[in-house]
């Protein structure tokens, strides 16, 4: 009498937990899709820089300590230098981005 009970019990344990499980699983699959990967600026240049511009130029934080901002120049010229196959437009911008920080504003904007 015992085994009937005990066998439909461990069979009704068994449909609810396999219930969760699928609730569970299709919860999983609906959340939404969050970029594993940093995502970057997604905009074009501004009229006139900002700080926060210049920063995401560089990589940097706005509020960067000068030899941090010289490095960070100094990786991104290596990287997109004009002589080296990059664009001159990208190593001006470069350029007034560290100006923004260092202080050297030459009339607010690039050459380009």
């Amino acid at each position: 009498m015992a085994t009937p009970l005990v066998a439909s019990l461990s069979v009704a344990a068994a449909a609810m937990g396999g219930r969760y499980l699928i609730q569970a699983w299709q919860a999983f699959k609906a959340r939404p899709v969050v970029p594993r990967v940093r995502r970057f600026y997604p905009g074009g240049f501004e009229q006139q820089m900002t700080r926060r511009e210049a920063a995401l130029i560089l990589g940097v934080r706005e509020h960067a300590p000068l030899d941090k901002i010289k490095e960070a120049h100094r990786r991104v010229m290596v990287a997109n230098h004009p002589d080296s196959g990059g664009s001159h437009y990208l190593a001006s911008k470069i350029n007034e981005a560290k100006d923004v920080f260092v202080g050297k504003l030459r009339g607010g904007s690039s050459v380009f």
